[in-house]
């Protein structure tokens, strides 16, 4: 294992290993050499990406080609809707949705034959062409990656690929080039905001807590990430975990800390076990221990398990069950940069705020700064999921709007459906409709329309959606991780969740409006913490921008998008149907009626609109309204 003592022997190493990236990015390959890097995100793990590795390798192995091809597993290359990814360099052919059974077609033709697999290459929608390298590809082309710079580039269970991108060397300038006021100052410069959600300055917090005199303090990776469709910070630490040690060593040094804790839930093991190699390969090669860089600086880091609670996202919860108690919020002030962990200052920074912290550091808070807009820098690492083509993991600088991430980067809507709205910020934030396409994504816009940035999720919605029972599912989320602490949040939720489901289930009178915005306002007033504060938001929200959803379930009791089922009505079209029967021997209540060959009935009072009858009949004979 690569062993390093200070920082010259760190620039020796960087020098070392530079020419394995420089290979893949076809700087320098007049050797012939190749590199194959499949994509070993989770979605893409999932897909077999492990046994295309291996069986590239055996394949390498059998042609003795060893010394010149090589394949390597990487982070997530974000572009989810295409995987399993196969990028071969120096030519950096950008081969999608590559099965095991694909591997020997690919050897033989590409590596062997240098012809490309037409097939696997990734084709535009929009002009019917196909695409050979990722930039070229709008998905790519509109992106900026700063905190995810290193995924789908580096073998992330390799300390020698982050070296060999520059890793660890802004570590090494911080502790032998800077005090810590000044790395807290050039923080503080660069304008970098939490990404967890609340958007604080990143340097300002680490001042409150370097301020505070204690012998004692700790810095916390959250790692906690709960939002429903949200997946930025799992692939971070997937496919760059030692971009977040050196984040947190940074910290540190900043704080006074020599101890840090990474608390990340059970149910990512794969970024989990990725992180564990990490630990083990930064403290062998001497970014953690005992006088780091012969600096005299002492730091480690530790991994705690979280049972997948969504309210411990909360940093104060969060710490709560990083002590071993319940994890419940609890009051502030004082905030934990004075008394956290343990009664000591402690900073919480989540995973994509830790992976920038580097970079600042590398390219100087000049170059962060110009990024973004005038109070929002840098980039943010977005899920875009939902009814949207290009489905995956982006990152955007600041500023840039919503119709661009959808239609440029997204590809626009599936299936051609016209787009309704965007969720912003999970079952905190709240809905964004067709009228603000053009809102910069940044805190202060989205917060002006009622909704938020939150650690980055984007749920896209097209016509096809049903705004009200979206409502209803937040909440049902929210009712489901309330700690149940405070009773506002406790109470006043599930109440909230009772009138949702009375009005997407046809009982719904128009006096449970107003008792869901004077709700709203008295839990967002006095609930303890921001689960509950935010929590009405989707309510809020899709009432403000969709009332004529609500009145329809309430007034007409229909569900405009035909989601909800209990307002829905199955019809047989009497000119469509030829009596076949098919229908009414596959209805399990036995509420359709008629005779062979003659023109059939759905009782409707007897119907559970389950829509048997539908998928049964062959004729188009039967609608939902």
């Amino acid at each position: 294992m690569l062993e390093i003592k200070n920082k010259q022997q760190l620039i020796e190493s960087y020098d070392q290993y530079k020419s394995l990236l420089n290979t893949r990015m076809g700087i320098a390959a007049d050797d012939g050499a190749q590199m194959i890097l499949v994509c070993g995100g989770t979605g893409c793990h999932a897909s077999q990406s492990e046994k295309i590795v291996s069986d590239f390798q055996r394949i390498i192995d059998q042609h003795d080609l060893a010394g010149r091809v090589q394949v390597s597993i990487a982070g997530c290359f974000g572009f989810c809707e295409k995987g399993p990814i196969v990028e071969i360099f120096p030519e950096g052919i950008f081969y999608v949705q590559v099965k095991p059974e694909d591997v020997p077609e690919l050897f033989e033709q590409h590596i062997l034959k240098g012809k490309k697999v037409e097939r696997l290459l990734y084709e535009d929608p929009a002009v019917k062409q196909k695409i050979e390298n990722a930039d070229d590809i709008n998905f790519y082309r509109f992106q900026k990656r700063v905190a995810l710079r290193n995924c789908g580039l580096i073998n992330p269970e390799k300390v020698e690929e982050y070296i060999a991108n520059g890793g660890y060397q802004a570590l090494a300038k911080v502790l032998t080039e800077m005090s810590p006021t000044e790395v807290i100052d050039e923080m503080k410069k660069s304008g970098l905001r939490g990404r967890g959600g609340a958007g604080f300055s990143t340097g300002k917090k680490w001042e409150f807590a370097r301020q505070y005199e204690n012998p004692e303090k700790f810095i916390i990776c959250n790692a906690d990430e709960g939002d429903p469709g949200a997946f930025m910070d799992r692939s971070i630490m997937e496919g760059d975990s030692h971009s977040v040690i050196e984040g947190m060593a940074i910290t540190a040094y900043a704080i006074g800390a020599h101890q840090g804790f990474v608390y990340i839930r059970a149910e990512y093991p794969l970024a989990v076990n990725r992180l564990q190699i990490a630990l083990e390969q930064a403290r062998a090669c001497g970014m953690l221990g005992k006088n780091i860089l012969e600096s005299g600086f002492d730091f480690d880091i530790d991994i705690r398990l979280g049972a997948g609670a969504f309210v411990c996202g909360e940093e104060t919860a969060l710490i709560h069950s990083l002590e071993g108690r319940r994890g419940e919020p609890g009051t502030k002030p004082p905030f934990p940069a004075e008394s956290g962990l343990w009664a000591r200052p402690t900073i919480v920074n989540n995973v994509e705020t830790l992976a920038n912290i580097p970079v600042v550091f590398q390219r100087g808070a000049d170059w962060f700064s110009e990024i973004g807009t005038q109070t929002s820098k840098g980039t943010k690492v977005f899920a875009l999921a939902g009814k949207v083509n290009n489905v995956g993991l982006v990152e955007v600088p600041m500023g840039t709007t919503l119709r661009e991430i959808i239609y440029e980067i997204g590809g626009g809507i599936k299936n051609g459906a016209a787009f309704k709205a965007a969720q912003t910020g999970g079952p905190s934030g709240g809905c964004i409709p067709a009228e603000y396409l053009d809102t910069p994504i940044d805190y202060e816009s989205l917060a002006s329309i009622g909704s938020m940035m939150g650690s980055g999720g984007m749920i896209i919605m097209s016509d096809q959606d049903c705004m009200v029972n979206l409502a209803r599912f937040y909440m049902d989320f929210i009712v489901e991780e309330s700690c149940g602490r405070c009773a506002p949040c406790r109470i006043g939720n599930k109440r909230m969740l009772e009138i949702l489901t009375e009005i997407t289930e046809g009982r719904g009178t128009e006096e449970y409006l107003e008792e869901m915005r004077l709700l709203s306002n008295t839990i967002m007033d006095t609930s303890l913490c921001g689960l509950g504060q935010t929590a009405p938001n989707p309510v809020l929200s899709t009432m403000k921008y969709f009332m004529d959803e609500y009145e329809a379930h309430i007034i007409d009791k229909r569900c405009p998008a035909g989601v909800c089922q209990k307002l829905l009505k199955y019809e047989i079209l009497p000119e469509k149907c030829i009596g076949c029967t098919s229908c009414m021997r596959g209805c399990p209540v036995n509420c359709i009626s008629g005779s062979v060959k003659k023109p059939h009935i759905i009782d409707q009072s007897k119907c559970i609109k389950c829509g048997m009858c539908m998928t049964r009949c062959k004729f188009s004979a039967i609608v939902r309204n």
